[in-house]
């Protein structure tokens, strides 16, 4: 259980040191093998609004991370729903 724990943390920490997002919750983690598979709700601010010099407004985005055995994130990509 502490695993998950840490796995869910480390999902967590980076967005927040990678991304303008601070509002991070992880929503699936699942272990294959080796391989940490999550997703992630991420509210960034919606692009086309900052390209219009509009006001922000947080989008929410679903990304895809896996990481390894050491926890270090090894892919992800965004999602178009949190199913994929």
């Amino acid at each position: 259980m502490n695993n998950i724990i840490e796995i869910r943390n480390a999902v967590v920490r980076f967005f927040k040191e990678n991304s303008n997002s601070k509002d991070v919750t992880v929503i699936k983690l699942e272990k294959v093998n080796d391989i940490w598979d999550t997703i992630a709700e991420v509210y960034e601010d919606d692009s086309f609004l900052k390209s219009m010099n509009l006001p922000p407004k947080k989008s929410r985005v679903f990304y895809s991370v896996k990481l390894d055995s050491d926890k270090e994130v090894i892919a992800f990509e965004r999602l178009e729903s949190p199913t994929g």
